[in-house]
């Protein structure tokens, strides 16, 4: 089940469970739609891979199955990705 982490790693702006403009990787590294676009080109800075859209769980199913919040933040910044 996805962690659905509740900021982005680059920016640190908010990213409630509903939110259409979180995108995660396939290690679910979670970005805002604006850092995936003009920050990063849209390859993740920690695996290299792509990004998709972040599904948003059905809010009925929220409270059996909450939203991570644990804060994930790329302490040296973010810029275009290293070779994974």
């Amino acid at each position: 089940m996805l962690d659905l982490r509740p900021n982005c790693e680059c920016c640190d702006c908010d990213l409630p469970p509903e939110s259409p403009q979180a995108m995660i990787c396939t290690f679910e590294c979670t970005f805002c739609a604006d850092c995936v676009t003009t920050v990063l080109g849209g390859v993740c800075p920690n695996c290299g891979g792509d990004f998709v859209r972040r599904p948003i769980r059905p809010a009925a199913l929220l409270a059996k199955y909450p939203a991570s919040t644990r804060r994930v933040l790329k302490a040296e910044g973010c810029g275009p990705a290293a070779a994974a």
